[in-house]
């Protein structure tokens, strides 16, 4: 009696599990949503990294943007132009790649031996944390020197140097920005190839105070300004601004800064 009682309980069961199954399997293709080919196609192009620098959560969101005509085809900057050229063809569109390059670059220069630390720091040894209290470091716009911007790389393209400083391999960076993003003290920037020259500083203080708090630091001696031979350098907030349309790429700011603070775009 028994065992009649479990088989009858388990043949019910069977025959619930095949109505269940065989429900879901008919609402599955009754209601499956087909994917735009286009898209599917995209997807599979694109390289997966899913770093945000689209402007969109992950590659397939930016996939699905794109083959819908809502988003241009050149906003992933890990692919390249060949990825460009890939979901052009796609799309049966022309490429339209652009000759200019991004790549990152750290705008300052005061490591350890430039700078010195006004107090020990005792917290989180993250930027983003130490950021949020009183600046332990002599200079309080240069850069904190714990890496974040290293440690959100996906790429591999920047390792902290024995001087405390990020240095950013222009070979593997890919434009993403995400170190850009990620710096609290915004000592990271995309710098264009069309551009000459760039300021490795990114501190306001005047000159005395400057001068106190790094080795390397600009300290609006306004030479630059004044040795530039097209007048395309003007100083705003005790920082040189170069206009890159003037500029002429003639490395005399590079030559007559004091401090080294001008460097030459080499990529």
């Amino acid at each position: 009696m028994e065992i009649s009682y479990f088989v009858n309980a388990a043949l019910g069961l069977g025959v619930l599990g095949l109505l269940f199954g065989t429900g879901l399997a008919y609402a599955s293709v009754k209601f499956a949503v087909e994917e735009d080919p286009k898209k599917v196609a995209i997807d599979e192009v694109l390289p997966g990294a899913n770093c945000g620098a689209c402007g969109f959560a992950g590659c397939s969101g930016y996939a699905e943007a794109v083959a819908a005509e809502k988003e241009g085809i050149d906003c992933c900057p890990v692919g390249g132009e060949e990825l460009i050229e890939n979901i052009a063809d796609i799309m049966g569109v022309a490429p339209a790649c652009s000759t200019e390059r991004q790549v990152a670059e750290v705008l300052c220069q005061g490591g350890n031996q430039e700078t010195f630390n006004k107090a020990d720091y005792q917290g989180v040894p993250s930027c983003q944390m130490a950021s949020m209290i009183d600046n332990f470091k002599s200079c309080e716009y240069g850069c904190l020197g714990f890496g974040d911007c290293a440690v959100v790389c996906d790429f591999d393209a920047i390792v902290m140097n024995e001087n405390g400083l990020p240095e950013i391999d222009p070979d593997k960076c890919v434009e993403c920005g995400v170190c850009v993003t990620e710096c609290p003290q915004n000592v990271i920037e995309l710098v264009s190839s069309a551009e000459d020259v760039v300021t490795r500083c990114k501190s306001v203080l005047k000159g005395k105070e400057v001068k106190n708090a790094c080795e390397k630091g600009c300290f609006g001696c306004t030479i630059c300004a004044k040795k530039c031979p097209v007048d395309a350098i003007e100083m705003e907030d005790n920082l040189p601004v170069v206009d890159t349309e003037e500029c002429i790429g003639c490395g005399v700011c590079v030559k007559k800064c004091p401090t080294d603070a001008f460097v030459e775009v080499s990529f």
